[in-house]
């Protein structure tokens, strides 16, 4: 996968470089680019906003720089060196990569044009789902426009259409300064379902949302700390209870803190009677 930023901070998106996005690269499996659009600003302050059609507050981002911007990178004629990562690791096994875990694909959502992706961060956007994740993971090349002040000028989307397949995405019910920090959460998302990158499938299979429910707590050494003890059940080699139980905390969780996922999980007549007992009123 090839993804490609378009920031006026480009060291906001250092993080890209790190963890399991940076052994992606290492591996050949994600190449990043971060591109400055100053650089196509034509100016001699190199500005990249004006002021507002019709008046109000803030600044909008201008078409003049975006447009060109957008279409270098989409003709492949933009020029950034790849983000290498910052502390590489190949010499070092997982232990769950030490087992021959087979790699996994998701199925893709949207009918393949051969268009790249562009992913526009906006609080006006479509929210960013679970969903979205596993669809964008088989994507060859996303593009994202990361918006400041006011937004990008809408026609810049408009045009862009011709040349992506554009998408404007929410991550949440709130404004923040930039896009940087939406593409940040976008890019994780996404890039860790990539086949290969999570060692162990279950890992991404087993997430909160995977199945329409929250992941439930978890576990490890040592079997008391601070006298507070791991369940009896999760040290009990009882497989079928180990199951059922992470099962009915999946449940609890996601009817403690968001129920409103139940009404479109999928769930069997034990996770019905469980939710019953426990006063749901759609069981």
């Amino acid at each position: 996968m090839r993804l490609d930023v378009l920031t006026i901070f480009p060291e906001y998106l250092d993080p890209l470089r790190h963890a399991l996005l940076g052994k992606a690269i290492e591996e050949g499996r994600l190449e990043v680019g971060v591109h400055d659009l100053r650089a196509w600003a034509t100016d001699g302050h190199k500005s990249v906003d004006s002021a507002p059609a019709g008046g109000g507050p803030g600044m909008v981002m201008k078409p003049q720089v975006w447009g060109p911007a957008l279409d270098d990178v989409a003709s492949g004629a933009a020029s950034a060196p790849a983000l290498e990562s910052a502390l590489p690791h190949l010499d070092r096994a997982r232990h769950d990569e030490l087992a021959g875990v087979a790699e996994r694909r998701y199925a893709g959502r949207e009918e393949d044009t051969g268009l790249p992706l562009l992913l526009v961060p906006t609080p006006a956007g479509r929210p960013f789902t679970q969903e979205d994740a596993r669809a964008w993971s088989r994507e060859e090349h996303i593009v994202f426009a990361c918006g400041r002040y006011e937004g990008i000028d809408q026609r810049v989307l408009a045009d862009a259409s011709r040349r992506y397949r554009v998408r404007e995405v929410s991550i949440g019910d709130y404004v923040l300064i930039g896009g940087e920090v939406a593409v940040l959460v976008i890019a994780e998302a996404v890039v860790r379902l990539i086949p290969g990158v999570l060692g162990n499938r279950r890992s991404h299979e087993e997430d909160s949302f995977s199945d329409g429910l929250l992941e439930g707590p978890c576990y490890t050494k040592p079997r008391v700390w601070r006298d507070l003890e791991i369940p009896e059940v999760l040290l009990s080699g009882n497989h079928a209870r180990v199951d059922r139980w992470r099962r009915e905390q999946s449940l609890l969780r996601t009817l403690e803190v968001r129920p409103e996922l139940l009404d479109g999980a999928e769930l069997s007549e034990a996770d019905l009677a469980f939710l019953a007992e426990r006063g749901w009123p759609g069981a």
